[in-house]
């Protein structure tokens, strides 16, 4: 009989958790699915669990002060913004992700957006849809083989956005600090500081994660932008700061961005950004495709299930537990 006392999913928006489910069961568990959204939901509903599969609900120092039998967290995604990663430490709860379920969707998904700018797609769209026939409205196009791109962040993800750049022949700036100290970059890549790659890049692509660089991209970053220059986040919100873009947009300061993540969200419909014909946004599903979406319900599982049953953990990402 399966183990309903070690896992619990705290929360997800997915309509089913029938891959968990297959996955817990072959390890002789099973998780109740729990609809947790506040602190106190998880206090209530997560009394005596070891091991649990979170996606939204805020765990937080009262949290971990109140589930004293908690020792493993895994949350759906990459980010772990939602999680007080010191108070974890500080309670002995290791904190695993998922970093490799989505990278060739977010890589493709950041490529396709600065395509979507680059070439005027949604432009040209709009413009033929309201009976506009004139290629001469989206002058001036430029030729992407002569493009410079520029990477924010070159790990999993990053690195395979700039092989896809590197494939229509564009020339890649890298910036990632840690990268370049460990010597995990790749030979075309030309590793630069932040503000040479605002200056010299025609498109730039932030993929680093939101801890420690909150507001990285704001009006001083904005401002060493090439006019024509476009701007992709499919990395976290926060990351740009949302109030400078709308004012670069709207003076024209840059030529166009476009984001999948916003701080918060989902973005409020009154957010001035999606008032500007230059800004694209869609709905943080950089990371989706049917076949991620699989392999992410699968992996948090069997993280979830190595957890509950004291084997050796994958993605730790508070390694500074139990120190």
């Amino acid at each position: 009989m399966a183990n309903r006392n070690l896992v619990a999913i705290t929360d997800c928006d997915h309509d089913s958790i029938a891959v968990e489910a297959g996955v817990l069961k072959a390890a002789g568990l099973e998780a109740p699915w729990l609809q947790c959204k506040t602190e106190d939901d998880l206090i209530r509903e997560c009394v005596g669990f070891k091991s649990v599969i979170n996606q939204y609900a805020p765990f937080t120092e009262k949290v971990f002060e109140n589930l004293p039998d908690l020792k493993v967290i895994v949350r759906y995604g990459v980010g772990v913004d939602n999680i007080d990663l010191k108070a974890a430490s500080k309670h002995g709860v290791k904190v695993c992700n998922v970093p490799d379920y989505g990278m060739y969707e977010v890589a493709d998904h950041a490529m396709a957006l600065a395509l979507a700018l680059a070439r005027k797609i949604v432009f040209n769209n709009d413009n033929v849809k309201n009976g506009i026939w004139e290629y001469q409205k989206a002058i001036p196009i430029y030729r992407l083989s002569t493009q410079t791109v520029g990477v924010i962040g070159v790990g999993r993800i990053g690195t395979a956005f700039a092989e896809r750049a590197k494939a229509f022949g564009m020339k890649v700036l890298a910036y990632d600090e840690y990268a370049q100290k460990t010597g995990r970059t790749k030979d075309y890549m030309e590793m630069v500081g932040l503000d040479e790659l605002l200056e010299r890049s025609d498109i730039i692509s932030v993929h680093c994660p939101l801890d420690g660089n909150r507001d990285l991209i704001a009006a001083a970053q904005l401002e060493k932008m090439k006019s024509s220059a476009y701007l992709i986040n499919v990395s976290r919100g926060g990351i740009i700061n949302e109030q400078d873009l709308f004012s670069a947009l709207s003076n024209q300061k840059i030529a166009g961005a476009a984001c999948d993540v916003f701080s918060p969200e989902p973005i409020a419909k009154d957010n001035p950004l999606l008032s500007l014909p230059n800004f694209l946004a869609t709905p943080h599903i950089a990371w989706y495709s049917e076949e991620s979406a699989i392999e992410l319900e699968r992996k948090v599982a069997e993280e979830a299930a190595r957890g509950a049953l004291d084997q050796p953990l994958l993605n730790v990402v508070n390694t500074d537990v139990g120190k």
